[in-house]
């Protein structure tokens, strides 16, 4: 007995062990494997997987259809990072659901659209149509702004970037506008007469926003900046600062540039600027 006693000691105490020695090389920002939640279809975060095994670190990416999943996978612990959403998605869904997240880096701007496969352009829209625009607030707000600068609606004074009915002002031609879910709504296109769809949903159900959109957003708005998102915490760990400084390379911007040819624009500015965001909201 005194022997099964002794030899279950040991095991407990090399667990104990093993266990130690993991925690303190994270701590140590020696990890060199990192999982990643991106879009599905991105088209980047391969090559940077590619360019990062040369450095001796290896990425997982974990592809994403929605944009609920991502933050919550994030804050489980069932990612290192993620890279899918725009500073003012981020900022109303971890406030809104109270997650303890952190931007840890810019990268790009995906211009948002309007599609339709019954106009060919914005100016045909007919009254009473029936637009649809993603239901998070966040987005629904990006769309309202969207179908502004198109000239459709006016949005109130105030407006403070979330969509709700109550945003809109003027409504001239009586549009329907149609919340639904981001990834649905490429689906709907034929039971709808337009919709605002996000860069990454659209290039997923194989759109081309530069060709195929009827709209696309004319600027880069700092709210619609995407960003890397991690833990609290985790903005220190050297891997992760290692991937923002390939993502934020010259060859990087260069294979963006190539490979969306504007459909998506590399955007590395500070995290600090992108503070200042809603700014952007008072000059529309």
């Amino acid at each position: 007995m005194k022997k099964i006693i002794l030899a279950l000691t040991l095991v407990l105490l090399a667990v104990v062990a093993v266990g130690c020695g993991g925690t303190d090389d994270k701590a140590n920002g020696d990890e060199k494997s990192v999982v990643i939640g991106v879009s599905a279809g991105d088209r980047t975060w391969p090559e940077i997987k590619k360019i990062a095994k040369k450095d001796g670190i290896n990425i997982e990416l974990k592809e994403f259809s929605d944009y609920v999943l991502p933050n919550r996978a994030l804050e489980d612990g069932d990612l290192d990072a993620n890279a899918f959403q725009t500073i003012a998605y981020f900022d109303s869904f971890i406030k809104e659901n109270k997650l303890d997240l952190e931007p840890l880096a810019s990268t790009v701007i995906a211009p948002m659209g309007v599609y339709s496969n019954k106009v060919k352009d914005i100016k045909d829209i007919k009254k009473g149509a029936t637009i649809a625009v993603p239901d998070d607030s966040t987005n629904y707000g990006r769309a309202l702004l969207l179908l502004q600068e198109a000239g459709l609606i006016t949005l109130v004074d105030d407006f403070d970037g979330n969509g709700s009915p109550e945003a809109v002002k003027e409504n001239p031609k009586n549009l329907t506008i149609k919340p639904m879910v981001a990834g649905q709504i490429p689906r709907a296109l034929d039971d709808v007469d337009a919709a605002a769809i996000n860069n990454g949903v659209a290039v997923e159900a194989k759109l081309d926003p530069l060709n195929d959109a009827i709209f696309l957003e004319s600027d880069t708005a700092k709210p619609y900046i995407n960003i890397i998102a991690v833990r609290k915490g985790d903005t220190d760990r050297a891997a992760l600062k290692k991937i923002v400084e390939i993502y934020h390379s010259d060859e990087m911007k260069k294979f963006i540039d190539n490979t969306y040819k504007g459909s998506s624009i590399p955007a590395f500015v500070p995290l600090s600027e992108l503070e200042t965001y809603k700014e952007t909201w008072s000059k529309k």
